[in-house]
């Protein structure tokens, strides 16, 4: 090889240096005539270490000459240093590398993959892995020098803020794959531009600025930003727009993003957000009913904080309001048609104009005083056709009403439900006092819980009927003005009680068994109609015993009362003179105030004190 010979000649050339250096050692040794005339002194000066190393002393300035001549034509190849070398041959596999050294090294044309340019003359970074293998090779690599070198030009950057240019390579999740000096960083997705990126694939191939802003050394890892390089320039921008801003004032913009809430839009630099309440007149579910991203559109400024880095916007504020456009003549008592939009609890809202709505409170959707929820009449996006009950041009409010276009059904209530008629109703809803009974579309009446039965003892109406249930009832009173009804259902049949006051009148007897034994007595059945009492002293028998539960006995009828459906008997007044006659006395009484003007008060007093006596009281 051309380059070898030159670099064997070269080395030649300085032999003889070397070669003068080395002889100095004979110039430095003692002569033998010394050795003859004083074997003495010659021992006593004679350098013995030198003689056992084989080193004799060599001059200084010869010395320094000798390597200064080294440090001038050789390299200090130490292991694990990056050095620049020359291509100085390339063949099919390998470059031959020249770092001036003893020796040069090669390198595989593989690690040189990404420079399909190389070629002879250049210069090239190298790592020395090692100064001579067994064979006296020197072993370089340019691959390990790259890894070196990038990582300290990307610590530099990050340190220092400097721009380096990346390729991108890939998408990933999450971002891009980014080539920095060689090592491959992360682009992470919310860093690749100031705006929401769409299409990744886009940057793909391309090589672009960055700035390095993390390096996580223990895992190797580096993260840039192409973001932050604009950012500075949108900062200038945006310093320069908002001190020109003022309410009121119109601008242009772009649609860089939509959320559920509204619209952010570019004014250029700074954004702005478009509240979907203020997006259009009209009630939207979302705002892409309106927009579409990348769309350019007009804004007025509504708004903005102090420091004006939130900028409220308006777009329906840039057209006439649709109250002002609303038709001058409609007026209360006219009919409208229009759209459901919103149903709540209350009520329902109809558009009746583009951005123009009445709301149907749910009183005005039926004439029934039975208040039910608005979703029971109406669903949005009905069609609904209602009249005018109010109208505020100035607080842009109107309220409508739907039952108003049917006839008011308690206009002929008179001649349809007369007291003393018969009707079938739906049971509607329940209070402690009563039942509430439908018997047409705004037509309710209420039922008491005393006019549910004849015979049962009814705590709550639910004891006695289920909501939904149709119930047979008849009209007891009516009010027209206040539009009240009251209803009975008891009163579908006879009283049994009427026919009970002959069969179970005051001295009568009876057989029964004892039901239940209860505080201060017990009580007994007579049908399914008549429970009696029996006080504690009346269930007394002959021999001195009291009955017990499931004793069959004789009673004798000693009050009954058909008002308060209250009947007490005793089975002691069988076998006992006294109570006998205690019993006919009352009998007798009962009879006389029954063909006298006595009212029932004082009979019922009467009777209270006969029980209280036959009690011991």
């Amino acid at each position: 090889m051309a380059e070898e010979t030159n670099k064997q000649e070269s080395q030649e050339s300085n032999a003889p240096e070397v070669q003068e250096v080395a002889g100095m050692a004979t110039d430095s040794q003692p002569e033998p005539v010394a050795q003859q005339q004083n074997p003495e002194q010659f021992l006593k000066e004679f350098n013995w270490h030198n003689y056992e190393e084989g080193i004799d002393p060599i001059d200084d300035q010869k010395l320094e000459e000798f390597e200064k001549l080294v440090e001038e034509n050789f390299v200090d190849t130490l292991n694990d240093e990056v050095v620049t070398g020359t291509v100085i041959n390339i063949t099919d596999r390998d470059a031959i590398i020249d770092i001036n050294a003893k020796s040069e090294g090669v390198i595989s044309l593989n690690e040189f993959r990404y420079n399909p340019d190389l070629k002879e003359g250049d210069a090239v970074e190298v790592l020395i892995d090692v100064r001579e293998d067994a064979t006296g090779q020197l072993i370089l690599s340019h691959r390990k020098a790259r890894v070196i070198k990038a990582w300290e030009r990307v610590n530099k950057a990050h340190d220092e803020g400097l721009i380096v240019n990346g390729f991108v390579k890939c998408r990933t999740k999450g971002g891009m794959i980014v080539d920095v000096f060689g090592i491959e960083a992360f682009l992470p997705g919310s860093q690749i531009d100031v705006k929401p990126i769409r299409d990744y694939d886009a940057y793909v191939g391309k090589t672009m600025e960055f700035k390095v802003v993390k390096i996580n050394h223990e895992f190797k890892n580096v993260v840039v930003s192409h973001k932050a390089l604009i950012e500075a320039d949108i900062e200038e921008q945006k310093k320069e727009i908002i001190g020109q801003l003022e309410k009121g004032q119109v601008l242009e913009g772009t649609v860089k993003n939509i959320t559920s809430y509204g619209v952010f839009v570019d004014l250029g630099g700074v954004d702005g957000l478009v509240h979907i309440t203020d997006l259009s007149w009209s009630r939207i579910n979302h705002p892409n009913e309106i927009v579409e991203l990348d769309q350019k559109l007009n804004v007025v400024i509504l708004d903005f904080d102090e420091a004006k880095t939130r900028i409220q916007l308006g777009l329906k504020q840039l057209s006439q309001h649709p109250w002002e456009a609303l038709d001058n003549e409609l007026k209360v008592g006219d009919k409208v048609k229009g759209k459901v939009v919103v149903i709540a609890d209350y009520g329902a809202f109809i558009e009746v104009a583009e951005g123009v709505e009445g709301l149907i409170h749910v009183s005005e959707m039926s004439w029934s005083t039975h208040l039910r929820s608005a979703q029971d009449f109406v669903n949005v996006g009905d069609e609904v056709e209602a009249q005018i009950l109010t109208l505020d041009r100035e607080d842009r409010k109107m309220s409508l009403g739907i039952k108003q276009l049917t006839p008011d059904p308690w206009t002929d209530i008179t001649s349809k439900y007369p007291v003393g008629s018969r009707h079938s109703g739906i049971v509607r809803n329940f209070t402690n006092f009563g039942v509430f009974v439908e018997l047409e579309e705004g037509i309710d009446g209420l039922i008491y819980i005393s006019d549910l039965s004849w015979t049962k003892k009814i705590k709550h109406p639910s004891e006695f009927t289920n909501v939904g249930d149709t119930l047979e009832v008849v009209v007891l009173e009516l009010d027209v003005e206040g539009r009240k009804l009251s209803l009975g259902h008891k009163q579908i049949e006879s009283n049994p009680w009427d026919k009970y006051e002959d069969e179970f009148a005051v001295g009568t007897t009876h057989t029964a068994e004892i039901s239940e034994i209860v505080d201060k007595g017990a009580t007994i059945d007579f049908n399914e109609d008549i429970t009696a009492f029996v006080p504690q002293r009346h269930l007394e028998k002959e021999d001195g015993n009291k009955l017990k539960k499931g004793e069959s006995a004789e009673f004798q009828i000693i009050e009954f009362n058909k008002e308060f459906k209250r009947v007490v008997a005793s089975h002691a007044a069988v076998h006992r003179e006294e109570e006998q006659k205690i019993v006919k006395q009352a009998a007798k009484k009962a009879a006389a105030q029954n063909s006298s003007n006595t009212t029932i008060g004082d009979v019922n007093a009467d009777l209270q004190a006969l029980k209280d006596k036959m009690e011991g009281k």
